[in-house]
Order: structure tokens, then sequence, then C-alpha cells
């Protein structure tokens, strides 16, 4: 009996490595199919959320996202609302930010690019700290920190 159950045990692992062999040329296609379907949506956390307004000038475009509090299970209650800035982005940006569109301004972002300092004036007590603030491929991004409450 121990034998047969050593050799089921092999067997079945041979027909895996086989099937995984077989499988493996497809699986970036696979993978990538599976990618596309309506209910897979990557992270608000990596991506930085929604588009919630763009401010577009001459030289460069700004991209306010949607404010970000989810959590594993529920919201937290710390967030961040994230801002991008494509195009030819100025050395020094200076931008008064409405985050959740109720007409004043939340706070003032002042980002020398030239340096590693960046600057928030703040006029809404939910912003709190600037997290990051870094170049990125397409120009510059910024994420300042929010609470719910």
């Amino acid at each position: 009996m121990k034998n047969v159950r050593i050799i089921a045990g092999i067997c079945w692992a041979v027909a895996g490595l086989i099937l995984i062999i077989i499988l493996f040329p497809g699986l970036n296609s696979f993978s990538v199919s599976v990618s596309k379907l309506p209910f897979m949506k990557l992270n608000p956390r990596y991506t930085g959320g929604e588009v919630a307004t763009q401010l577009i000038s001459e030289k460069c475009t700004l991209d306010v996202r949607k404010p970000v509090f989810n959590g594993f299970l529920k919201e937290r209650n710390s967030g961040f609302v994230q801002m991008d800035w494509h195009g030819n982005v100025p050395e020094i940006i200076k931008d008064s930010i409405d985050y959740d569109n109720d007409g004043k301004k939340d706070f003032c972002i002042k980002v020398n690019r030239t340096s590693p300092e960046s600057a928030l004036d703040v006029y809404n007590d939910k912003v709190k700290r600037i997290i990051i603030s870094t170049p990125t491929s397409y120009g510059w991004a910024v994420r300042v920190g929010l609470s719910k409450e």
C-alpha cells in the first residue's frame, strides 16, 4: 500500500510538471486577457486614484486625483490626495488646490524641482502633510496626507 501511494504521488508530480511546461508559453496571453476583465482594477493606493479635476495651462497639465482612504476591509481614517503635473513642468511649482471641489482652496503646494524641499500651506484642517514629492516619467507627482475628521 505504501508503494502505491509513492507511485501515485510521483505520477501526480510528473503530470503537474508536464502541465506547467505545456501551459507556460501561454501564460502571458492568459494574464493579459484576465487583466482586461471588468472587475480587475488596480488599487488606488498604487495608482493615486481616479482623476477628479484637470487644470490645463499652456505648458503643463495638473491632474488632481480623488482622495484615497481605502483599506483592506474598510476605509481608513487617514488617506491622501495625489497631484500629477504632466508636460513641460516649470522648475518651481506653486499651485492652490481644492481637492474636495467645495469652491474653497484647501492647501497651497510649493515644489522646487531642483531641490528635495517642498512646502505646504494648509487652509483646511483635514490636510496634514506632504507624504511624497517626486519626479516621474511624465513630470512630477505629489501626495498630500489627509484625515477624514
